[in-house]
């Protein structure tokens, strides 16, 4: 693939910012790199003269985060043993490298030469990116990999991020989200009206329609905004990630369902002239290890959500609340208008939402039928 038009994010600034990466590490890297492979000892050659290629990561999320912050290094690890340690990634929080929502335009440039984060956060560049992490009242996490996987949105999307020189792929999914936490209790859809709250994507422009004011904060600020009072909710992730940011503390009413974020994927994104670079065997091991950092982290979020719940419930006294089926009602309403509006304009655009859209109808009579149907029967089950 030839390499498309640049975007225009700043990437001035941070091309001047940052060194062009290349193949030779620091002598550090090197080092850790020669331990890796048992040269503990030796004199360290560089590392092209044994054909080791690096790549710097850029992710969004706080170091070491649980979940999120630990895809990124467990695609690396994957990385590294399927490739003999030939290939090297070598992982930057949020804000080592560029800021947590500047990953895409530092890959995209060459400052970096792949990201982790979720695509939603380059709906500036294209609101196609949206249908790639989440949209309201749109896929669970199950649908949304079939259609990437198998209803043609993986081609969709790498015509989308070419055109930003990049390529991108699944790799990794949270699952479905809260609703997020409130500074007060939700009697109506009154209540949305001047309500201040964090919240990112489509979902952010659905709050905005009814009358609420959608801010943008990566992670590491969300709790010291509501501690300050500059926003009055927020979601997040679910339970495990909430619980862990201690977000009870200061907005102790949480609600379900996370209507914005049905199922959220997230997305490793690679520089094009680096992924056009790599041999075909290469480019097979990344692909990969995106694939399996994907299916271990629904996995994971399943058992540590549960868990997290119970410490919610049992140490803090904390419910989950649902949402009043008045604001329900009016955010259906208001989301399919949104996501049907963003794909006037675009050709491309308008064509992943035809097929986002195809794919959702296919999947969701199943999935009332088989998962729907089950958990309303377990349900009973227990009574």
């Amino acid at each position: 693939m030839t390499r498309r038009r640049d975007i225009v994010l700043g990437a001035g600034a941070l091309a001047a910012g940052a060194s062009v990466v290349g193949v030779l590490g620091s002598k550090r890297d090197a080092s850790q790199s020669s331990a890796r492979n048992g040269h503990v000892g030796d004199v360290a050659a560089p590392n092209i003269n044994r054909g080791i290629k690096q790549f710097r990561m850029a992710t969004s999320w706080p170091k070491d985060f649980p979940g999120l912050g630990i895809m990124p290094v467990r695609f690396a690890d994957a990385v590294r043993e399927m490739s003999d340690g030939m290939l090297d990634v070598k992982v930057y929080a949020a804000g080592e490298l560029v800021g947590a929502l500047e990953c895409f335009n530092a890959t995209s440039t060459g400052a970096a030469d792949m990201y982790h984060a979720a695509e939603y956060y380059w709906q500036g560049v294209s609101s196609g990116f949206n249908f790639f992490t989440s949209v309201p009242m749109g896929m669970t996490a199950v649908e949304l990999m079939g259609w990437i996987d198998w209803g043609g949105g993986q081609d969709l999307w790498h015509e989308l991020s070419a055109r930003s020189n990049i390529i991108a792929f699944q790799a990794g999914n949270s699952g479905h989200q809260t609703g997020g936490w409130f500074k007060f209790k939700l009697t109506g859809l009154e209540d949305l009206k001047g309500l201040r709250m964090r919240i990112p994507g489509l979902g952010g422009r659905v709050l905005s329609e009814l009358g609420g004011t959608s801010v943008l904060l990566p992670g590491g600020e969300i709790y010291q905004a509501l501690q300050s009072g500059s926003i009055d909710a927020t979601e997040w992730v679910g339970p495990w990630n909430d619980l862990a940011l201690g977000f009870y503390r200061e907005a102790p009413n949480y609600y379900v369902p996370g209507f914005h974020e049905p199922g959220s994927a997230l997305a490793v994104g690679i520089n094009l002239d680096r992924w056009g670079q790599l041999t075909a065997s290469e480019q097979a091991i990344i692909r990969h290890a995106c694939k399996s950092t994907n299916d271990q982290s629904l996995g994971e979020y399943t058992v540590m959500n549960g868990r997290a719940l119970e410490t919610l419930r049992d140490r803090h006294g904390i419910e989950p609340q649902f949402m009043p089926d008045d604001i329900l009602r009016a955010v259906g309403r208001t989301a399919d208008q949104i996501v049907g509006d963003i794909a006037q304009g675009d050709p491309l655009v308008r064509r992943i939402f035809d097929s986002y859209l195809q794919s959702r109808n296919q999947s969701t009579r199943w999935t009332e039928i088989g998962d729907g149907a089950f958990i309303r029967a377990r349900t009973l089950s227990r009574d």
